[in-house]
Parts: C-alpha cells; structure tokens; sequence
C-alpha cells in the first residue's frame, strides 16, 4: 500500500474518531463545564408557566428560574468566575435522544419523572406534582373520560399522557381515535378548531393554556384523571451521577433555605409575562412535602 493512500486512510480515520467524539456526550459533564464555561439548558418554548419564551426572544419560566439558581451553584461549586448559558430548543419527542447525546446537560421545562425515562435518563429531585386530564370546549360537556367514548382524542408524541390515554382507552373499551401531534400548541389547536374533541396532557400545562387563550371560558378541564398525580424533574444523563449528586446538592439547598417558595409563587400564584395571566395555585401538599423530603422516585 502507497504512503500517500497510508496518510488518506490515517487522516480518514482520525476525522471520523473526531467526529464519533464531537457526537458523543461527554463522560463527566462538570468537566466540560469547567473547561469551557458554558452549560447547556433545555428549555421549551412554548410550556407556560415552567418554560418558554417572550415575544423579545427571552427564555423564562418556573423551571428555567430553578435551573439558574443551580447554575449558580455550580459556578460556585467549580469556582468559576462566571458561566455562560446556552439554551437549546428541545421538544417532547426529541429531549431523551439530545440529552444523551450531548446536546443538552440539563433539561429544565415539565418532564415527568416514571420509570420507563429512568431505564435512559436520570431525574433531579421533584420540583412540580401534577397529573394528567384533558381540556375540551366548553359547549361539548366532556367532563369525564367516559364522555370521551367513540371521540377523536389529541396527545402530544413523546409524552407520557399519549401512552395513559392508549392504556385507558383499551382497558375501558373506548373506542377513542388517538390523534398523535408534534407539539402542544397544534393539539390545543385542534381542539379550539373542532377537530379533535379533546387534548390529553398534564392538568397544569392545559390550565396554563387555557388561562393564556383569547377567550379561558370556551374551555374546560376534565372533572377526572387518567392516573396518580407523578412528579416532574429535572433531567441529566443517566451515567453522570457525579453531576446529578451536584444538581440535586444545588435543588436541596434551594429548597430548605425557604427559596423554592419564592420562585414558586412568582410563577403560580402572582401575574406572570408577557400577558400578566395568574394561575392562581397554591402549592399543593404534595408537592410541600416534595420540598421537605426530597427524594427521586426508585425503580
């Protein structure tokens, strides 16, 4: 074999190892964070209150708040002078597949945390208790999941509820035509069209839409659920317990100084951008007992 054919083969092989490399995630995330003082957030836009973005391009939220105050920490926590933010759009479908890969370090919007995600990602310390109902439009009178017998039915792909909705239509013989969508706002969408009679999510994200429409009394949320209220938490890769011991070291000290209340009540219970909608939501016990104990749902 010719040197020059050698040299081709060998800068071949390097480019795709770089490659392989720039792909995979990296093996210790605190790591990376140090050597180029940047972390990754998933974020949605479109998950009032907990993530989303304002018409001047501004990602907030509920847990967009909570996860720059662990970014804070972890700027202490690693001694850096300061630790710039890159926010990656993510979606319902794709968030598992970019957090492993490296895309992302941490996703803070409303993930749920049960044990089919655990078997590919690893959740932080609960921040938010909810469970799943849907919305429809007021003048239908759907109240309960039997009302929604031989209808069409909307769920977002890659979510938890579109899997209950599945489980519950079988089990109890519905007869309901499961509608998969995209995103949130094409489900809600499909409802306030008519052509789907329901959108099956978690209750607060519905509420949060609802509350955020041009006209809040063409809708209603279900008088049932479709299971237990789960928790949502952050989510990190899998292997890294190194920096998942950080996230949650962070979520620990936050709530038991009593500062989880405060961020708490600025998205739940007080006027919230860019249209001062209020959600009007006490924290709940369970999730009061969620701050007082932490502890991550176990397989």
């Amino acid at each position: 074999m010719s040197g020059r054919v050698v040299s081709a083969l060998t800068a071949l092989t390097l480019g795709l190892s770089a490659a392989a490399g720039w792909a995979q995630a990296p093996s210790s995330t605190l790591a990376k964070i140090a050597e180029t003082g940047t972390i990754r957030l998933g974020y949605s836009p479109e998950d009032i209150p907990f993530s989303y973005k304002l018409p001047d391009g501004t990602v907030t939220g509920y847990s967009t708040d909570l996860c720059l105050r662990v970014v804070d920490h972890l700027k202490e926590r690693l001694g850096l002078a300061a630790l710039a933010i890159d926010y990656v759009e993510r979606t319902p479908r794709n968030r598992v597949a970019m957090l492993r890969d490296g895309a992302l370090d941490i996703e803070c919007v409303a993930s749920t945390n049960n044990a089919e995600r655990r078997k590919s990602v690893a959740f932080s310390y609960s921040h938010f208790v909810t469970g799943t109902k849907f919305v429809s439009l007021t003048k239908n009178n759907l109240r309960t999941m039997a009302d929604l017998t031989g209808h069409t039915v909307v769920a977002t792909s890659g979510t938890t509820n579109i899997g209950q909705l599945a489980t519950a239509n079988r089990e109890r013989g519905l007869h309901i035509a499961v509608m998969p969508v995209e995103t949130h706002k094409d489900a809600f969408k499909l409802v306030t069209e008519g052509r789907a009679s329901a959108f099956v999510m978690d209750g607060i994200l519905l509420a949060a839409m609802v509350a955020s429409s041009d006209q809040p009394g063409d809708y209603v949320l279900s008088s049932d659920s479709l299971g237990w209220p789960e928790p949502y938490g952050l989510m990190v890769r899998r292997e890294d317990t190194e920096f998942l011991d950080a996230v949650n070291a962070a979520l620990l000290q936050i709530y038991s100084s009593g500062e989880i209340n405060s961020i708490y009540d600025k998205w739940f219970t007080q006027p919230i951008p860019p249209n001062g909608i209020n959600m009007h939501l006490p924290m709940s016990e369970e999730l009061r007992q969620a701050f007082s104990n932490p502890s991550i749902p176990k397989d």
